[in-house]
């Protein structure tokens, strides 16, 4: 006999979270299904930020609905649907008012739109959660939400916040003291070190995550691990009925009243869907996301039923690099570089040794870069981060961490000329490379003319800023610009890598799922990166992703029991208590 939910959400990430949250909160029964072995998707391996426009966490700081939808009007470049753009920028602010009713500790982050020159942009509508002890979770449910990367803990095993990680990143003043009190923290944690190998402290996405969860768990949510989607049921009418699941190869039937919930994140990891839908389809292997987690079952799930796609030619690019997994023969690690690309003493060209960004943009820009460069000159994705021993001593280089923590000495041998490339002379470097001598030269050359004046005249890199926000301040006249000139210099090559995909299920103003003719399919909804962003081809700003995300899960929510007629008087009580 199947199993019977009011609401059936498909994937445990912020997403499906807050569906499943404010669904549950509405008074409606709710089963979250997660594949994986863990829970917390994609969104408890991320930053954790959430892009809210127009939030007031701060009272009125000048934000509004006008100005958010000027700068969206000005940042977006392709076709979007109007009416839900306008839901996201409505809605958003009253889930992040849920969340906080609900439980869920959020604050606002200083940080510049990613296009900060564009009327309308501000630099404080990046929302995190702070710190979260994770074994208020319970010490049986801790260990398995999905756990951080290593990039993003110190020495594989300390957790960071972004606070501790940026001070490590830019070696900011008293940064030793702040790695000591790391590890004494977490070695002094002894009851937690009897129950698990991890930090009990959950920071940036997976501090979101657990703080959701908690919530989630208190109100009787339940949650099946290990359980993919196969299909999702309809009955003769067209209408969904529920979902068909598989457990360690067992499919069993899970049937909704309400409504399903489709929050099972993107097409990245499936090759065979970026070849049908990238103009330059890279490889799944470069996604920065979990490994072979998100592979569009949902998409494909959907589209067998007459559910139709958009925006499926973008996704949220972010360059990445690829090294070694420590202690793990033949497995390779992917490592952001976000930052790493706009650092001073330091240039990105591509194979003809030609720069074609600011390298300091948004790291979504500077994928969408890469792609227009290698459709106009083929010589592309990966491209090459060039840099000296300042940039070298200083700061990492994906994952290649600065001399300071990991000098040329302790980097194994068999990375050299292969994962990072070494020379005495830029001419020496673009040999080793296969990069012509004489533009990589020239372009160097002029790199190093702009440091000294501080203007870069051909892409503006560290004119703006978001631009100087991650540069190094100690680095005058401009933050974002050094000269490259210190022996020895390297190389390494920089991925199109990316954070998920902008392009899926095709969604109207309230989250439901839409067929070929743009009527909506009934009882389905989906959100987070198994729909198509309401930003089209643009990112906005920190936390573009799991803004719309969690906003689109709780809009989803909320059509389900308001067409159902089923909210409980006694939901609205939590409420009123936290308020």
């Amino acid at each position: 006999m199947a199993d019977t939910f009011d609401v059936v959400v498909i994937g445990s990430g912020a997403a499906g979270a807050a569906a499943a949250l404010r669904a549950a909160e509405l008074g409606l029964s709710v089963v979250i299904v997660e594949k994986a072995h863990k829970f917390g998707g994609t969104s408890a391996t991320s930053g954790g930020v959430m892009w809210i426009p127009n939030h007031g966490l701060d009272g009125d700081k000048g934000d509004s609905r006008e100005a958010a939808l000027e700068y969206l009007g000005n940042v977006i470049q392709s076709p979007v649907n109007a009416e839900r753009l306008e839901a996201y920028v409505d809605n958003a602010p009253e889930m992040l008012r849920f969340l906080k009713k609900a439980g869920v500790p959020v604050i606002a982050a200083a940080w510049p739109d990613y296009f900060p020159d564009r009327p309308g942009a501000r630099s404080d509508r990046s929302v995190i959660s702070p710190t979260f002890d994770g074994r208020e979770l319970g010490d049986g449910r801790y260990p398995l939400m999905r756990e951080q990367y290593n990039r993003f803990k110190l020495f594989h095993r300390y957790a960071m916040d972004l606070t501790e990680t940026f001070a490590l990143m830019m070696r900011q003043r008293g940064w030793p003291l702040t790695v000591a009190k790391m590890i004494l923290r977490y070695w002094t944690d002894f009851s937690t070190r009897r129950v698990s190998h991890r930090d009990r402290r959950f920071t940036q996405g997976a501090a979101l995550m657990g703080a959701v969860y908690k919530q989630i768990f208190a109100r009787g949510v339940e949650l099946r691990m290990e359980t993919k989607l196969e299909e999702v049921d309809v009955d003769t009418s067209g209408t969904v009925t529920g979902v068909t699941v598989s457990n360690h190869g067992r499919r069993y039937q899970v049937n909704a009243r309400r409504g399903v919930v489709l929050a099972a994140g993107g097409f990245e990891w499936n090759q065979e869907l970026r070849d049908r839908f990238y103009p330059v389809p890279g490889l799944s292997r470069d996604s920065s996301t979990p490994e072979d987690a998100n592979r569009g079952e949902a998409l494909i799930a959907a589209e067998k039923i007459g559910a139709s796609v958009e925006h499926t030619e973008q996704g949220w690019w972010i360059p990445t690099m690829t090294l070694p997994m420590p202690r793990a023969s033949n497995f390779h690690e992917i490592h952001q570089a976000a930052f790493d690309v706009g650092r001073p003493y330091s240039v990105c060209v591509n194979r003809n040794g030609v720069r074609f960004v600011d390298e300091a943009t948004g790291y979504d820009s500077f994928g969408q870069a890469m792609v227009d460069d290698h459709l106009k000159t083929g010589a592309n994705m990966p491209c090459w981060l060039i840099f000296d021993a300042k940039f070298r001593n200083k700061f990492s280089a994906g994952g290649l961490m600065p001399s300071v923590h990991t000098p040329d000495w302790r980097v194994p041998g068999d990375w050299w000329d292969h994962y990072i490339f070494r020379a005495d002379t830029i001419e020496e470097l673009a040999a080793r490379i296969s990069v012509p001598v004489g533009p990589l030269a020239e372009t160097v050359r002029k790199m190093n003319d702009y440091a000294r004046t501080g203007v870069d005249s051909e892409f503006g890199r560290g004119g703006n800023i978001y631009d100087q926000f991650f540069g190094d301040p100690t680095c005058t006249p401009n933050p974002n610009l050094g000269p490259i000139e210190k022996a020895p210099f390297y190389a390494v090559p920089i991925n199109n890598g990316d954070l998920g995909t902008k392009g899926g299920l095709r969604c109207d103003a309230r989250a439901r799922v839409l067929d070929g003719k743009g009527n909506p399919i009934p009882n389905l909804y989906a959100a987070g990166n198994c729909s198509a962003s309401p930003f089209g081809d643009c990112y906005p700003g920190a936390g573009g992703t799991i803004g719309p995300a969690m906003t689109f899960g709780f809009v989803a929510a909320n059509d389900i029991a308001e067409r159902t007629g089923n909210q409980r008087s006694r939901a609205k009580k939590p409420l009123e208590e936290n308020a």
